[in-house]
């Protein structure tokens, strides 16, 4: 199999359109504003194989992976080579990932979607206020509860974050990951309640405020990431038109020494046992 480099972001959105809202934030980091900090790469036979994309925005470059396993594996083996990433694939695409890495910090996800068609939106007698760079100082110290990394000044310009606040103390937020209007994605993060003001709605407020957003932006497609475990945060979600469409796995990966494959296979094998976890990924 041959890997080859691809820049044309055209050519690449007819490659992620495929499985669309699998790979929303891979569509998004097309814009123009993203794509200068991604590299892409494809491997191809009669068609398109494999697609692996290493994005630089972030202090820890992230992995996505999109079709044939045995691509994918080529891939990771060739051209994706970072010393650690933080990768995002799905479940039939581990084997290819802990043989190039070892995966810690493991979760697995749902990927959850909404349009406007579904979209529900929700509202609490304290309203939301869209934030800004001069509310960085109060958003990063919500943050350090969740035990978060700090935001930088661009995440809050360029995205759409919105918070309430209790007697002027910032107590909730929600937020983007992802903003392209011009390929119609939008991802929605970021969502935190402090913990003694949980239970209220506030959550839910913040997060329908960034979603109406969002969708007067052009975002036809919107979607967010929830551990499959917080049947909590899903129900939030689902009151404001978030569906269920797949499942994908998380985590950081640290580069292996090849010869260390004979002995990630056997673990795996074992762990999968354990798990009994056999589904796909996006």
């Amino acid at each position: 199999m041959r890997v080859q480099q691809v820049s044309d972001p055209a050519r690449l959105l007819g490659i992620l359109d495929r499985e669309r809202l699998y790979a929303a934030y891979a569509i998004g980091d097309l814009d123009p504003v993203m794509f200068p900090t991604t590299k892409w790469y494809v491997v191809e036979a009669h068609d398109v194989l494999a697609l692996g994309l290493l994005f630089n925005g972030l202090s820890l470059p992230i992995i996505f992976t999109l079709g044939d396993v045995e691509g994918v594996t080529t891939i990771l083996e060739q051209s994706l080579r970072p010393p650690t990433a933080y990768f995002n694939c799905r479940a039939g695409h581990l084997p290819a990932v802990t043989r190039c890495y070892e995966l810690r910090e493991r979760q697995e996800m749902w990927r959850m979607t909404l349009t406007a068609a579904t979209f529900q939106p929700v509202a609490t007698p304290e309203r939301p206020q869209r934030l800004s760079v001069a509310d960085l100082r109060h958003l990063n110290k919500l943050y350090e509860m969740a035990e978060a990394q700090a935001f930088a000044a661009y995440q809050v310009e360029q995205g759409v974050f919105y918070g309430l606040r209790v007697d002027g103390q910032l107590v909730a937020t929600a937020g983007t990951h992802v903003i392209s209007p011009r390929y119609g994605v939008g991802a929605v993060g970021n969502v935190f309640t402090h913990p003694a003001y949980r239970g209220h709605g506030y959550a839910a407020a913040c997060t329908s405020a960034v979603v109406q957003d969002l969708i007067q932006l052009g975002c036809q497609d919107i979607v967010l990431n929830v551990n499959v475990h917080n049947h909590i945060a899903q129900h939030v979600y689902e009151r404001l038109g978030f569906q269920r469409h797949c499942r994908y796995w998380e985590g950081i990966g640290q580069r292996r020494s090849p010869g260390l494959w004979a002995r990630v296979k056997q673990h795996y094998a074992g762990d999968q046992t354990e798990k009994g976890e056999t589904h796909g990924r996006t």
